[in-house]
Protein backbone atom coordinates (compact mmCIF):
# COMPACT_ATOMS: atom_id res chain seq x y z
CA UNK A 1 0.00 0.00 0.00
CA UNK A 2 2.92 2.30 0.59
CA UNK A 3 4.76 1.49 -2.28
CA UNK A 4 1.30 2.22 -4.60
CA UNK A 5 1.09 5.66 -2.68
CA UNK A 6 4.50 6.75 -3.41
CA UNK A 7 4.43 6.16 -7.00
CA UNK A 8 0.86 7.90 -7.42
CA UNK A 9 2.77 10.70 -5.95
CA UNK A 10 5.67 10.29 -8.31
CA UNK A 11 3.62 9.80 -11.05
CA UNK A 12 1.46 13.02 -10.38
CA UNK A 13 4.70 15.32 -9.90
CA UNK A 14 5.72 13.77 -13.43
CA UNK A 15 2.22 15.39 -15.38
CA UNK A 16 2.01 18.19 -17.31
CA UNK A 17 -1.55 20.21 -16.21
CA UNK A 18 -3.15 22.18 -19.49
CA UNK A 19 -6.25 24.14 -19.96
CA UNK A 20 -7.53 25.44 -22.84
CA UNK A 21 -10.46 27.56 -24.35
CA UNK A 22 -12.64 27.29 -27.41
CA UNK A 23 -16.10 28.60 -28.97
CA UNK A 24 -19.11 26.52 -29.91
CA UNK A 25 -21.30 28.02 -32.05
CA UNK A 26 -25.01 28.95 -30.95
CA UNK A 27 -27.26 25.74 -30.39
CA UNK A 28 -24.61 23.28 -31.25
CA UNK A 29 -24.43 22.30 -27.40
CA UNK A 30 -26.48 18.32 -28.72
CA UNK A 31 -24.37 17.73 -31.73
CA UNK A 32 -20.78 18.74 -29.98
CA UNK A 33 -22.01 16.29 -26.86
CA UNK A 34 -22.56 13.70 -29.64
CA UNK A 35 -19.89 13.82 -31.19
CA UNK A 36 -17.29 13.29 -28.57
CA UNK A 37 -19.94 10.59 -27.25
CA UNK A 38 -19.37 8.56 -30.50
CA UNK A 39 -15.25 9.82 -30.65
CA UNK A 40 -13.66 7.80 -33.31
CA UNK A 41 -11.36 4.99 -31.77
CA UNK A 42 -8.94 5.67 -33.49
CA UNK A 43 -9.06 9.61 -32.40
CA UNK A 44 -8.90 7.82 -28.69
CA UNK A 45 -5.53 5.69 -29.55
CA UNK A 46 -3.71 8.55 -31.16
CA UNK A 47 -4.78 10.82 -27.85
CA UNK A 48 -4.04 7.80 -25.56
CA UNK A 49 -0.39 7.13 -27.75
CA UNK A 50 0.85 10.71 -27.46
CA UNK A 51 0.81 11.24 -23.69
CA UNK A 52 -2.82 12.04 -22.77
CA UNK A 53 -3.60 10.94 -19.67
CA UNK A 54 -6.68 12.65 -18.76
CA UNK A 55 -9.04 14.87 -21.25
CA UNK A 56 -11.92 16.74 -20.14
CA UNK A 57 -14.05 19.40 -21.35
CA UNK A 58 -16.73 21.28 -19.63
CA UNK A 59 -19.87 23.64 -21.46
CA UNK A 60 -20.84 27.42 -19.86
CA UNK A 61 -24.13 27.53 -21.51
CA UNK A 62 -24.40 31.01 -21.13
CA UNK A 63 -21.32 31.86 -22.83
CA UNK A 64 -20.85 28.76 -25.11
CA UNK A 65 -17.00 28.42 -24.50
CA UNK A 66 -16.10 25.22 -23.86
CA UNK A 67 -13.41 25.07 -20.68
CA UNK A 68 -10.99 22.25 -21.47
CA UNK A 69 -8.82 20.27 -19.06
CA UNK A 70 -6.01 17.79 -20.24
CA UNK A 71 -3.24 16.33 -18.18
CA UNK A 72 0.02 14.94 -20.20
CA UNK A 73 3.49 13.20 -20.44
CA UNK A 74 4.98 15.69 -22.18
CA UNK A 75 5.32 18.86 -24.31
CA UNK A 76 6.84 17.25 -27.45
CA UNK A 77 3.91 14.45 -27.71
CA UNK A 78 1.37 16.65 -27.05
CA UNK A 79 2.49 19.56 -30.08
CA UNK A 80 2.57 16.26 -32.57
CA UNK A 81 -1.06 16.04 -31.82
CA UNK A 82 -1.72 18.80 -34.47
CA UNK A 83 0.13 17.23 -37.55
CA UNK A 84 -1.59 13.60 -37.50
CA UNK A 85 -3.72 12.74 -40.10
CA UNK A 86 -6.82 11.65 -37.70
CA UNK A 87 -6.10 14.91 -35.81
CA UNK A 88 -6.80 17.12 -38.57
CA UNK A 89 -9.88 15.41 -39.94
CA UNK A 90 -11.11 15.73 -36.59
CA UNK A 91 -10.77 19.14 -37.29
CA UNK A 92 -12.08 19.72 -40.31
CA UNK A 93 -15.62 17.31 -38.84
CA UNK A 94 -16.23 19.90 -36.07
CA UNK A 95 -15.17 23.21 -37.73
CA UNK A 96 -19.23 23.75 -38.69
CA UNK A 97 -19.97 23.69 -34.96
CA UNK A 98 -17.11 25.81 -33.42
CA UNK A 99 -14.39 28.54 -33.63
CA UNK A 100 -12.04 27.61 -35.97
CA UNK A 101 -9.02 28.65 -37.42
CA UNK A 102 -8.09 28.89 -41.29
CA UNK A 103 -6.46 25.25 -41.17
CA UNK A 104 -9.35 24.16 -39.06
CA UNK A 105 -8.14 23.95 -35.76
CA UNK A 106 -10.22 25.31 -33.10
CA UNK A 107 -9.47 28.82 -31.52
CA UNK A 108 -7.87 28.09 -28.39
CA UNK A 109 -7.10 30.13 -25.18
CA UNK A 110 -3.97 29.02 -23.59
CA UNK A 111 -5.44 29.42 -19.74
CA UNK A 112 -2.60 30.34 -16.67
CA UNK A 113 -3.10 28.23 -13.99
CA UNK A 114 -2.90 30.67 -10.47
CA UNK A 115 -3.63 27.52 -8.28
CA UNK A 116 -3.19 23.97 -7.74
CA UNK A 117 -3.60 22.21 -4.76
Amino acid sequence: MFFRKVLLIKERKSLIKKAIRMKLYPECKEVYIQRHQQLWPEMRQMLKEKGILSYSIFLDSETNYLFGYLEIEDEKRWEEISSTKINQKWWRFMEEIMETNPDHSPITQHLEMVFDL
